[in-house]
């Protein structure tokens, strides 16, 4: 997985100082697509194909990464040991934990959890922040904020 040191190179990085594919719309989601390009998730729906295609593409769809997970559960099932996840939010309805199914809906959102804090990209403030996971499990009012884990590998 990733490292702290490295997610806080991000801090304050606008996307287009994360895509080198120019996909780079303030009005556009840009969550999956920070974490993809952080992991190098490179499929389904990727900026290559959405953008000027300069460099290898990183997924844009938070619903996409979540079906990639090995393993999904809700955040309080977490197991502590494992020091990285990704982390998503979303209404728990959205969600069907035993097939790793996320709902397409617009109040999903996503980042990486590492050393008790969540990197992401905030698409309000359109830079990559840090929070604790209590300020993330804000970011939606109820019920719309159930938080779930996934690894990656």
């Amino acid at each position: 997985m990733v490292t702290v040191t490295t997610l806080d190179s991000y801090l304050g990085k606008h996307i287009r100082d994360v895509c080198g594919n120019d996909y780079v719309n303030d009005g556009d989601n840009h969550c999956a697509h920070f974490v993809s390009h952080v992991l190098g998730l490179r499929f389904g729906a990727t900026c290559h194909m959405m953008g000027k295609g300069k460099v290898p593409g990183a997924n844009l769809r938070v619903q996409e990464v979540f079906g990639r997970c090995v393993k999904v559960g809700t955040w309080e099932s977490r197991v502590a040991t494992i020091p990285t996840y990704l982390v998503f939010i979303t209404n728990a309805g959205n969600v069907k934990l035993a097939s790793r199914v996320m709902s397409n809906v617009p109040r999903k959102h996503m980042g990486i959890y590492a050393s008790s804090f969540i990197w992401h990209y905030s698409n309000t403030l359109h830079k990559v922040v840090k929070q604790s996971p209590d300020e993330f499990s804000r970011h939606y009012p109820a019920p719309d904020n159930a938080m779930f884990y996934g690894n990656i590998a």
